[in-house]
């Protein structure tokens, strides 16, 4: 049995004992017992977070997410260039389509992977690369949005600019992938 099944076996049996000895009186709860089922609740959710981020940080995790991040962010920015090159030929209410089709698994991929990006590159550039990222992912809604509501020329326009967020993600993760 993993640390996780523990922790959450802890964590639910701790809630149990917790309800019923709050069930017991309809007016007082009985604290001397109460406080030390909430201890051990707290004990299993510590036990949890713990076993989560040393999961998290393992190495062949982190290698692996980060080959994903930088496959994934490759892949966005390749598909918004031929995307940006097409967007004018396209009708309106086709670019929303495109957007699902082209980004929807790689901004995933990404987003699963991010929390590596701490780990291996520390807190600045985590919030430097999901900062673009960020942005170039709410541009990539304003797209879809604008072409469900039939804006074509605010659509392609904020093609230009998810790219341009997108291609500053990669250029981060670029330099301090090389820099590790």
């Amino acid at each position: 049995m993993t640390i996780d099944r523990i922790a959450l076996l802890i964590i639910a049996a701790s809630f149990l004992t917790g309800t019923y000895l709050a069930s017991l009186d309809e007016v007082l709860v009985k604290w001397v017992f109460f406080v030390p089922v909430l201890l051990v609740g707290a004990l299993g959710v510590v036990l949890l977070r713990r076993s989560r981020k040393a999961q998290a940080s393992a190495s062949h995790v982190l290698h692996g997410n980060r080959d994903t991040l930088i496959s994934s962010l490759n892949a966005i920015v390749s598909s918004l260039q031929d995307f940006d090159a097409i967007k004018e030929t396209l009708p309106t209410d086709q670019l929303r389509h495109e957007v699902d089709q082209r980004f929807r698994g790689h901004l995933l991929a990404f987003v699963e992977a991010r929390e590596s990006l701490s780990h291996l590159y520390g807190l600045s550039f985590y919030a430097q690369i999901m900062s673009s990222f960020a942005a170039g992912e709410r541009y990539l809604n304003r797209v879809w949005s604008a072409s469900t509501d039939g804006y074509g020329e605010e659509a392609c326009a904020y093609i230009s600019r998810a790219l341009t967020q997108f291609r500053e993600a990669q250029d981060v993760l670029a330099k301090v992938t090389k820099a590790a």
